[in-house]
């Protein structure tokens, strides 16, 4: 990650503090535990990893989004270890906040909190995430610093974030305004404007976290250069020690959300032709039924 401001950055100045501990901002809609999957776990693990080794992170996220979205409220706070600050930003207007985000593509009622923090925290590097309801693309002109934008999923390109038409088959061809109102959610008119364009020219590095994902982006045309930062685990708690598995023979390991979009029904049919180990597959979600019924036998 040091590497990747040195390179953005290009000077010598930060090349020297970089070996040293620097001030990171992580921006996303979702933080644990208020997320939904895996990129508030991705940020977390990538805040604590870099508190791990010295440096300062500063978290900001949206609870009203997380309400907007049906979750419940979390019985707990967010845990920060030292080296890690949570703002945790939480509207009088509620749902209204996240709302005008999504369909005006700015922070809205969210500007003078993350103005504050953005602007008065004096970051070398403002990493944005999944952005959707915490700023849209206004708030990549937030603050003054390295700014790096990592694609989680195809929000860049798809208003669903998935790539996945008509809740049924996978986006070849855009529809988005058809495909929106079947998903039950209102259009965003602003994806026909520039305003995607202009808040990318504040961001100077792309990251994504697979080759596959940097050429779906291509493919489906928006013409930046990405740079691969894959998703990681972090190091085992050796005191916990090693457990030992059920399984005999080799198996191949599936964790996540149950959803359609992630093709589990495709690992599972191409496990039946696939006889030499196992597929385990490790989750809950709304498909959960669906794959268990297509697993039998």
């Amino acid at each position: 990650m040091t590497d990747l401001v040195t390179a953005a950055n290009g000077d010598e100045g930060t090349a020297a503090r970089a070996a040293k501990a620097l001030r990171f901002c992580m921006v996303t809609t979702f933080y644990p535990p208020y997320n939904f999957g895996g990129d508030g776990i991705f940020v977390q693990r990538l805040a604590h990893a870099l508190a791990g080794r010295g440096h300062e992170v500063t978290v900001v996220h949206c609870a009203d989004a997380y309400r907007l979205g049906g979750g419940e409220e979390p019985t707990a706070k967010p845990v920060a270890p030292a080296g890690v600050t949570i703002h945790t930003l939480d509207s009088r207007a509620g749902l209204l906040s996240p709302l005008i985000t999504h369909q005006l593509a700015i922070p809205g009622l969210k500007a003078k909190a993350l103005h504050a923090i953005l602007d008065g925290g004096d970051f070398d590097v403002i990493h944005f995430h999944n952005i959707s309801l915490i700023g849209g693309p206004g708030v990549l002109s937030y603050g003054n610093a390295v700014k790096f934008y990592t694609a989680h999923e195809y929000w860049l390109l798809c208003p669903l974030s998935t790539l996945w038409q008509m809740r049924s088959h996978p986006c070849t061809r855009k529809r988005c305004v058809r495909c929106t109102l079947d998903a039950g959610r209102p259009p965003q008119w602003w994806r026909y404007t520039g305003v995607l364009e202009r808040g990318l020219r504040h961001v100077d590095a792309l990251l994504a976290p697979s080759r596959f994902a940097i050429a779906r982006h291509a493919d489906m045309g928006l013409e930046k250069d990405f740079t691969l930062l894959p998703n990681f685990l972090p190091r085992a708690d050796e005191s916990a020690g090693t457990r030992a598995t059920p399984q005999e023979r080799p198996f191949f390991l599936f964790a996540g959300r149950l959803e359609q979009t992630k093709g589990v029904q495709v690992l599972l049919e191409a496990f039946r032709r696939f006889d030499d180990a196992d597929l385990l597959v490790v989750g809950t979600g709304p498909y959960e039924a669906a794959l268990r019924k297509q697993a039998e036998g």
